[in-house]
């Protein structure tokens, strides 16, 4: 009996514990997900730098009460302004199914893409789909926020899984992911910017670059 409830202790110490890391003001992210294009664990990917593959769905997260989505049909640049598929205007349009007709295709290479948020904001939350209607990996992945358009000053790297700076933007300590229908999410934890810059070299079934969409989720900067 005393085992027991000092295991209920410890767990609701824990339970506790974690309320209080999330604070009072910190709510889940609600997001609206498109429904998965394949099924199953991929196993035939291989790469040194991926990530363990769980297969297990993402678990909630957590941001401040007031965090809003920002980049819905918000204008999109990129270093391709002419897509081999599809427009820009994809990104940011709220459609994240994954068939055709739902993506951009850009050319080979390194190449980014970027959201104009229209004002700077703290971020908290950054999802991508590059591609989901099959398993892929896609190369140097690195998501950056900057107040400056052209990215020469107040940057900052949320993500960096380009293991062996092919693209030049330095060494990243991240794992490389397989695409799946949930998207990717990266933690800004709180970063100021009016922009967001993600960057891709290609992925392990060619040599091209895709976006299904990008959301953006942030407060006003105080």
């Amino acid at each position: 009996m005393k085992t027991k409830v000092l295991l209920c202790a410890l767990l609701s110490g824990t339970v506790a514990a974690t309320l209080v890391a999330q604070g009072p003001d910190m709510v889940e992210l609600k997001l609206k997900l498109p429904k998965p294009m394949f099924i199953g664990t991929p196993t035939n990917i291989k790469s040194p730098n991926l990530e363990v593959i769980t297969g297990k769905p993402r678990g909630p997260f957590f941001v401040p009460a007031g965090t809003k989505l920002l980049s819905l049909n918000r204008p999109v640049r990129a270093s391709d302004m002419e897509p081999v598929i599809g427009e820009l205007a994809m990104l940011t349009d709220g459609e994240k199914e994954g068939g055709d007709g739902y993506f951009a295709e850009f050319g080979p290479g390194k190449q980014w893409v970027q959201i104009d948020l229209g004002a700077t904001y703290a971020l908290h939350a950054i999802l991508a789909w590059h591609y989901h209607s099959q398993a892929r990996v896609y190369r140097d992945v690195v998501v950056q926020v900057s107040i400056d358009k052209d990215f020469l000053k107040g940057v900052t790297t949320i993500f960096n899984n380009d293991h062996d700076n092919s693209a030049g933007l330095g060494i990243g300590k991240d794992k490389e992911y397989i695409e799946v229908a949930e998207g990717r999410l990266f933690d800004p934890k709180g970063a100021k910017g009016r922009y967001v810059r993600l960057y891709s070299t290609g992925n392990t079934s060619n040599d091209l670059n895709h976006y299904v969409e990008v959301e953006v989720y942030g407060t006003p900067a105080k």
